[in-house]
């Protein structure tokens, strides 16, 4: 078998704070293979995006390994392994939304043609592609986190890290959104790592489930999905799905008991 992509080997973060230590992750060990849609659920502050900005580099913890393509996470930033799209769109108000997505193309390096070439694919991607001189203020909530995708996928990274993105809209937008997320995983097969407060969407949205306990942050559960790549929004009534849903919920349940 292949390497994973990510492997993370009884990880832990503890911060050092005025008020004493704080133990966010504890010995979390996790593989991620090429090409998987890895959601992560769990309870406020378990640990969910702390992960995630562990494999960004963005934290560093204090115990244990964590690679990403067999590199350490800031060699991988350095290499430009992963995009990351966070909660808020974070877009800048005074450019375009294609300015907006050619913004780390430009800081990179990349020449103007390339960009515009790039910005363009990728606006498609998105359906974004007739919004590239609209400011986004002038774009819907769900519109302007398409375009915060779109950025993220600038670049080509193998890697998408996703940090709640959907949170803020409501159900008929993320409904929308994780339809298109999930053809456009499809169409692209990055390798996510997805946080998320809500079980429909894990189940819907993952190849495989990650159930996180309070914090300290630890795995309880990790649980391959039997669902078939194609997943039409009705799949949520079936009993298959309804099985997953459950488990998910059985694990979040067990996981506050014990904490």
């Amino acid at each position: 078998m292949p390497d994973p992509v990510i492997r993370a080997d009884h990880l832990d973060l503890t911060f050092q704070t005025g008020d004493g230590p704080v133990h966010a992750l504890s010995d979390v060990s996790l593989d991620v293979a090429e090409g998987e849609f890895v959601s992560f659920i769990g309870p406020s502050g378990c640990g969910k995006t702390t992960f995630l900005r562990c494999v960004a580099a963005l934290e560093q913890p204090t115990g244990g390994t964590l690679t990403v393509n067999g590199m350490s996470p800031d060699a991988a930033r350095q290499a430009r392994a992963y995009g990351y799209v966070f909660q808020a769109a974070g877009l800048y108000p005074w450019r375009t939304i294609g300015e907006n997505v050619t913004l780390p193309l430009e800081i990179m390096g990349y020449p103007r043609k390339e960009r515009q070439e790039r910005m363009r694919r990728v606006l498609e991607l998105v359906e974004l592609d007739q919004f590239a001189n609209k400011y986004p203020w002038q774009l819907s909530g769900g519109m302007q986190q398409r375009a915060s995708i779109a950025r993220a996928l600038a670049f080509d990274a193998p890697i998408l890290l996703m940090d709640e993105p959907f949170g803020a809209l409501d159900e008929i937008v993320r409904d929308r959104l994780n339809e298109e997320l999930l053809s456009l995983w499809a169409r692209t097969n990055k390798t996510t790592l997805f946080v998320t407060h809500s079980i429909p969407e894990a189940v819907y949205l993952s190849t495989k489930i990650v159930v996180m306990s309070p914090r300290p942050g630890r795995i309880t559960d990790v649980i391959d999905s039997p669902l078939p790549a194609e997943r039409p929004l009705d799949i949520r009534d079936t009993p298959e799905f309804l099985a997953v849903a459950h488990r998910v919920r059985e694990g979040l349940r067990e996981g506050m008991e014990a904490a």
